[in-house]
C-alpha cells in the first residue's frame, strides 16, 4: 500500500517533470519537483510557523504561570492550557508538516533508490500514460540517454563517501544542505540573551536547584539548531547526492517562506503598534481638553462658596 499510494505517485510526479522538461536533465527536474512540493505544503507551513512563533513568544507568560502555580503541577497545566486556548496555540500544530515532509522524503528516497540500482525503473515504474510519452519511449529503447546529473556536472547517483570512494561534488552538496538547514533553523529561533545555557541548567540541577521549564525549552531549542544540521550531514553523506540536492533546495525555499511569514507578522505588529499610538494620542488630547475646561468651573464654584460664606457671616 505504501508503494502504491505513496512511493509511486511521488516518483511519477518527478518523472512527469523530467519527461516534459526541455533537455530532460534529471537534476533540474528534481529542483522543480522540490519547489512544487514546498509550495504545495505552503498552507501547512504557514500555519506551523505562526504556531511556532507564538509559542516561543509566550515564554515570559509561561514563566509567570510557573511562579503563580508555585509547584502545583495540576494548576500549572490548567493555566497553560487556558493560555494556549486564549492565544490560539495548538501544541501539536507542527506535526502535520513534519509527517508530510517525512512521507515525501521516504517516498522520494525509495523511488530514487530504484532508479540508481536499475535505470530501467524510470520507465518500468512509471504510469502507463507516461510510458507512452516520446521521451520515455526513447529511454526504453536506449537507457544510456538517461541524464542523471545536475547540469552535467554532479552525478546524482553517487554518494559523497561510497563504494566508489570520495566524491567532492556530492560532498559539497551535503555541506550546503547542512548549512542551509542551520540557517533556516536559526531564522525562527528567538534571541533570548538572558536565558541560561543548557550547561548552566545541568550544573544547577546537579546542585539540587530546580530548573525552570521555560529555560529548559529555550536551551533545548538553541541546541537543536546545531543538532539537526549535524544529523542531516551524517544522514546524507553516504546516500545518493540527489537526496542532498532535494534537502538543499527544500531548505532554501523554506528560508524564503519563513522570511515571508515572519515579515508579514512584523508588519502586522507594527500596524497594531501604530494603531495603539494613535489611540493613545486621542486619549491624551481628550484628557488635555478636559483639564482645560475643568479648572474654570472649579473657580466659579469656589467663588460661589466664598460669597455664600460671606452672606452667612453677615
Amino acid at each position: 500500500m505504501f508503494q502504491t499510494f505513496v512511493v509511486q505517485p511521488i516518483f511519477n510526479l518527478l518523472v512527469t517533470i523530467y519527461a516534459l522538461l526541455p533537455g530532460h536533465n534529471f537534476g533540474i527536474a528534481l529542483i522543480i519537483f522540490t519547489i512544487i512540493v514546498r509550495l504545495a505544503l505552503w498552507p501547512l507551513v504557514k500555519k506551523q510557523l505562526h504556531q511556532t512563533k507564538i509559542t516561543r513568544e509566550l515564554q515570559p507568560e509561561l514563566k509567570r504561570i510557573k511562579k503563580e502555580a508555585a509547584g502545583d503541577k495540576q494548576k500549572e497545566s490548567m493555566m497553560m492550557l487556558e493560555l494556549y486556548k486564549e492565544k490560539g496555540v495548538n501544541p501539536l500544530g507542527s506535526l502535520p508538516v513534519l509527517i508530510v515532509q517525512m512521507i515525501v522524503l521516504i517516498g522520494l528516497y525509495t523511488g530514487l533508490t530504484k532508479v540508481i540500482r536499475d535505470p530501467h525503473q524510470i520507465y518500468q515504474f512509471a504510469y502507463g500514460f507516461l510510458q507512452n510519452t516520446s521521451w520515455l519511449k526513447e529511454l526504453a529503447e536506449n537507457i544510456h540517454k538517461f541524464d542523471n546529473t545536475l547540469f552535467g556536472v554532479v552525478d546524482l547517483s553517487r554518494a559523497a563517501i561510497g563504494t566508489k570512494g570520495f566524491y567532492l561534488p556530492a560532498f559539497l552538496l551535503v555541506v550546503a544542505s547542512a548549512v542551509m538547514q542551520f540557517i533556516t533553523s536559526k531564522q525562527i529561533m528567538p534571541t533570548t540573551k538572558d536565558s541560561p545555557k543548557f550547561r548552566d541548567i545541568l550544573t544547577s540541577a546537579a546542585d539540587g536547584k530546580p530548573a525552570d521549564q521555560a529555560d529548559v525549552t529555550a536551551a533545548v531549542g538553541r541546541t537543536t539548531i546545531y543538532i539537526i544540521p549535524a544529523m542531516v550531514f551524517f544522514f546524507t553523506i553516504n546516500l545518493a547526492s540527489a537526496l542532498s540536492l532535494y534537502w538543499f533546495v527544500g531548505s532554501l525555499v523554506a528560508y524564503f517562506q519563513q522570511r515571508v511569514v515572519l515579515g508579514a507578522d512584523t508588519k502586522e505588529m507594527e500596524t497594531l503598534a501604530d494603531q495603539d499610538t494613535v489611540r493613545s494620542k486621542r486619549d491624551l488630547s481628550a484628557i488635555a481638553e478636559a483639564e482645560i475646561v475643568t479648572p474654570p468651573q472649579h473657580k466659579k464654584s469656589s467663588n460661589k462658596k466664598k460669597k455664600s460664606g460671606k452672606k452667612r457671616r453677615r
